[in-house]
């Protein structure tokens, strides 16, 4: 089957029906006639022996496999990854940071984090509720003009948060639960359809948002300068290195054109206030 992420796509090999099941759940929307592959991917027993005694799925990107095997019930999540790895092991045209990227009145926020942040939390409630979600996980910029450009990818929810987004809004598409991974329970939610994602366009970066998630914390909002913002928006870049000189400039250009804040919060309601204004017109 083909999958049609819009920037990327990719051919995967697969006889796992809950493989199957889940992406044509997330990406079946999205045409695929005409579209070529950009990675070839696929997902399968790891072993003979495997299919009938702690069965295990293995990754495999044109051959190479770049992680161990997976218990089968986690073969989704390992194929939402393995994507990620793709294009962020790949991709040198492009500048990429670890970071949400949430889209309103056509300018961008980017969340740049760790995991642990609340970013993808963030972003399943901000793209089920009026916002865009381009990534909850990778943004990826144009060199010339640092647009942020748009993928049709699902958000990933970790333990807790599945609960809470499905009480939020019911019938959201959620894949089913990819049980005690190393990330804990993993679930994948569809934030756009197909019709949705073709009326996006490149977005520019109005602001970058370096979110902390605390326990019962009131929200708290630090302006950054552009030393201390520039510092870690490179820190959370994936090809930073690769590119060299074309991505300092790139990061110091949208440092310059970027409102940054550090924030801390523990009400995705306060926090949402707080984007909308960013955004304004």
């Amino acid at each position: 089957m083909l999958i049609n992420c819009g920037q990327y796509s990719f051919d995967l090999a697969t006889s796992l029906p809950l493989i199957q099941k889940s992406a044509n759940l997330i990406y079946g929307d999205a045409p695929v006639s005409g579209v070529i592959s950009d990675f070839n991917l696929s997902l399968n027993a790891s072993s003979l022996l495997r299919r009938f005694v702690k069965p295990q799925v293995s990754f495999l990107c044109d051959q190479h496999s770049p992680f161990k095997p997976l218990p089968l019930n986690q073969g989704y999540a390992l194929l939402e990854w393995g994507m990620n790895w793709c294009i962020a092991a790949h991709e040198y045209t492009r500048f990429l940071i670890h970071s949400a990227v949430l889209v309103k009145n056509d300018k961008a926020i980017l969340c740049p984090a760790s995991p642990g942040s609340g970013k993808s939390t963030l972003s399943a409630y901000l793209g089920l509720s009026g916002w865009y979600v381009y990534s909850d996980e990778m943004a990826i910029i144009d060199m010339d003009e640092q647009r942020v450009l748009p993928m049709f990818r699902p958000v990933c929810l970790k333990n807790e948060s599945i609960s809470l987004l499905q009480s939020w809004h019911p019938s959201a598409t959620v894949t089913p639960v990819c049980r005690d991974t190393q990330k804990g329970d993993v679930a994948h939610v569809k934030v756009l359809s197909w019709s949705q994602y073709q009326q996006l366009r490149p977005a520019p970066i109005a602001g970058l948002v370096f979110p902390r998630y605390k326990v019962g914390s009131d929200l708290k909002i630090y302006q950054l300068d552009q030393l201390d913002s520039f510092n870690q928006l490179s820190h959370n870049a994936f090809n930073y290195n690769v590119l060299g000189k074309s991505a300092f400039k790139a990061a110091a250009q949208i440092v310059g054109n970027a409102k940054s804040f550090e924030v801390e919060y523990s009400k995705l309601t306060d926090l949402a206030l707080f984007f909308d204004e960013l955004v304004q017109d």
